[in-house]
């Protein structure tokens, strides 16, 4: 299929970091009123897209001596700058694996999870379980999995969002989908388990100059459950939300050929704490 190959299944090379006008696409504005095709793609994502967990919030309440303390009716924010500490170098099909049994191991891991979920590769038969495997607690990712195939291979759903029955999209378009984590909060922690809320955007749809699904931006919130299984943190369930969407800016869309390009030619990233 054509998809946009950021996500490095197979490995492209991906980057490590830490935390811290026209008419395009042949006539369709970049801002539309959500249609049926894409209420559904949102119904779809809600059920089946899965795109597990970003970074845990390894919250420090503590203040910095260049911090002033917070008031007793404050929340403290959870920290973006980077810890320091090195991306894990181990992969398993492409995805990062076997982080620590830490806080931040499990940030690691949901960031990273959440992009492998979130990729084109998820409407590939082969990928989507290679993936699904790696990211899921064993004694979950069977009953996911037939619940994804299921879903991935609904015609109508694949006909609305402009692929083919295979899951490839159509000659001179490339299928674009991409999760870019924003911030998350834990929500609840244990000695082997986590629960984690997830403020992330997404990139969705055809880019092609005959493309009638133009690539568009979500926002969603997704709260995450953890566990460590397997020498590892593992999903086992997740619920989604939209927002909080920020108010857009008044820029001028970009060509199909300048997204195509940009999305084949910046890789994605391996996230760590």
């Amino acid at each position: 299929m054509s998809t946009s190959g950021e996500h490095g299944y197979p490995d492209t090379g991906h980057t490590r970091t830490h935390l811290p006008g026209g008419d395009p696409y042949g006539g369709a504005p970049r801002r539309t009123p959500r249609s049926s095709s894409r209420s559904l793609i949102t119904v779809v994502g809600v059920v089946v897209l899965l795109i597990a967990a970003i970074a845990f919030a390894n919250r420090d309440n503590s203040p910095s001596p260049n911090t002033p303390a917070k008031g007793p009716n404050q929340p403290a924010a959870a920290p973006t700058a980077a810890s320091g500490h090195t991306p894990v170098p181990t992969k398993q099909n492409g995805i990062p694996t076997h982080f620590p049994h830490t806080k931040q191991g499990a940030e690691s891991a949901a960031a990273n999870y959440a992009v492998a979920l979130g990729s084109a590769e998820m409407f590939d038969t082969g990928w989507r379980h290679q993936i699904v495997d790696t990211v899921y607690a064993s004694d979950t990712a069977a009953a996911k999995q037939s619940a994804m195939d299921r879903a991935y291979s609904d015609e109508r759903f694949l006909a609305n969002i402009g692929l083919a029955k295979d899951g490839s999209a159509p000659k001179g378009e490339t299928f674009i989908s991409r999760t870019i984590p924003v911030g998350t909060k834990t929500t609840a922690s244990a000695q082997d388990s986590a629960t984690v809320e997830v403020w992330y955007t997404s990139l969705f749809g055809l880019s092609g100059e005959t493309s009638k699904n133009p690539v568009t931006e979500s926002w969603y919130t997704t709260t995450y459950q953890l566990r460590w299984a397997e020498g590892d943190w593992k999903i086992t369930d997740f619920q989604q939300k939209d927002g909080p969407v920020p108010v857009g800016r008044d820029q001028r869309a970009s060509t199909a050929n300048d997204m195509t390009k940009a999305v084949e030619e910046f890789g994605g990233f391996t996230y760590a704490r």
